[in-house]
């Protein structure tokens, strides 16, 4: 069962914290649902051609398959590649627009086995909305470390916090020691 879908999404974040996400397999768990495990298979830098041993759940059921990285345009874009059963290509597009970045993520793939069953009712508007909330899911990430940065350097303004800090006494020690 062949699909193609298209999804198009604006994050109100910098295009390198963006493509950061969607070119790390080992961060996905954290704004897309169905993906449960991503290990490397090798000890290399990731480059085109690496691989990972993948796993998502779709319902109460597991599929596992291996994850190629295809290509690699830093902060621009990089292209995945899913064996059985997705059999996908997957290709993400980023480019900034403002403060923000534009993403088109085109999903291309023969969905096979017992996935097809789990998946091929589906309408391509549904598949299209479903792949559309891991984007936000994505931008909600990104804005809960974005208000966790902030009020860390609100909290600890970083030439006042270093040159208004009392001496501890373990700095008089040091001091004392000649450290």
């Amino acid at each position: 069962m062949r699909r193609h879908v298209v999804v198009q999404a604006t994050l109100g974040h910098p295009t390198d914290l963006v493509f950061a996400y969607l070119a790390d397999p080992l961060r996905w768990h954290e704004f897309v649902p169905a993906c449960v495990f991503r290990r490397q298979m090798d000890d290399q830098p990731p480059q085109a051609g690496t691989r990972w041993m993948a796993t998502d759940r779709i319902g109460p059921f597991r599929f596992h398959f291996i994850e190629e990285l295809a290509e690699l345009e830093p902060t621009r874009r990089v292209v995945w590649l899913s064996s059985a059963p997705w059999n996908a290509r997957v290709e993400y597009l980023c480019a900034p627009v403002g403060d923000g970045t534009r993403i088109r993520a085109s999903y291309d793939g023969d969905v096979s086995g017992s996935l097809r069953l789990l998946t091929g009712w589906l309408p391509p508007a549904v598949v299209r909305w479903i792949l559309a909330q891991d984007f936000r899911r994505l931008g909600d990430r990104l804005e809960r470390e974005a208000t966790a940065a902030d009020r860390w350097r609100r909290g600890y303004p970083a030439d006042a916090a270093l040159a208004e800090r009392p001496a501890t006494a373990g700095d008089r020690a040091e001091d004392q020691l000649g450290r």
